[in-house]
């Protein structure tokens, strides 16, 4: 119990610095600090991040400015094909599913990596919107193309969450970038609102199949909220960029432990 407590805290003290991303390392700490497998790991995993997720989407919400329609849109989806990503995750051979995680995580370390190298100010090119507001409301035009622009996120999303215990905000935020003109604090509001959706819905079907292991899962996700209360207070002394770059290269070396420990 204190191994998963102290574990959770460390999570929830990544989380509470880089944001709801940071999630990612959740089963990775337990592979290697329980020594659970990915398929054991993934719903514990859930649970940290979807608490982490609420507490911040509710804040997002009292400031106005999660998009909870559009969240909304993206959670369903999400929770749809959450259990396809639980049944494919338990039929795939452990060893697999390991190198699979490590190169989802070697991807989120080079995007890391790539923005906290990015000078300031500096913005990447962005192409013209699929998902506009209306300019005196603030809420989306609706179009077929924003709807189905934004199932997609939630259809990966739901994937990824059930497959590998991800919340999926690293899909999420540069999809929301990408195709809607809304403001970096509303994507993250908005992203941490479908992140607590999918994940705590998927964690309540894996409870109820049976697939939750009570002593590890409750004293990770309460060690993983304190951890995100107590870092997030601290999060704004550091440059956002210099945060990245570190958690890039923690990913990178969690995934070289993960490629390592599914070839042996």
């Amino acid at each position: 119990m204190l191994i998963s407590l102290s574990l959770g805290m460390v999570v929830g003290c990544i989380m509470g610095l880089t944001g709801a991303g940071g999630g990612i390392l959740a089963v990775p700490l337990l592979v290697f600090g329980l020594h659970f497998t990915v398929a054991q790991a993934s719903p514990i995993g859930l649970l940290a991040v979807g608490i982490a997720a609420a507490i911040g989407a509710a804040m997002g919400l009292r400031k106005g400015i999660v998009r909870y329609r559009a969240a909304g849109l993206i959670a369903a989806v999400g929770i749809v094909l959450a259990p396809a990503g639980f049944w494919l995750a338990r039929q795939l051979d452990t060893r697999y599913l390991t190198m699979l995680f490590a190169i989802v995580l070697l991807g989120v370390a080079y995007k890391s990596v790539r923005e906290g190298m990015r000078r300031p100010g500096e913005e990447p090119d962005r192409p013209e919107f699929p998902c506009v507001r209306f300019t005196e409301s603030g809420k989306f035009i609706w179009t077929k193309k924003c709807a189905a622009r934004l199932s997609a996120i939630g259809g990966l999303a739901g994937l990824l969450s059930g497959l590998l215990g991800v919340g999926g905000g690293f899909v999420i935020v540069p999809a929301l970038q990408r195709i809607t003109d809304l403001t970096m604090q509303s994507i993250v509001a908005t992203s941490l609102a479908v992140i607590a959706l999918i994940s705590l819905v998927s964690v309540a079907g894996s409870i109820y199949g049976g697939h939750f292991d009570y002593a590890a899962g409750f004293p990770f996700a309460a060690g993983a909220a304190l951890g995100t209360l107590v870092a997030g207070r601290y999060a704004s002394r550091w440059p956002g960029r210099h945060l990245k770059f570190v958690f890039g290269i923690v990913c990178s070396l969690v995934a070289l432990g993960l490629f390592v420990k599914s070839a042996g």
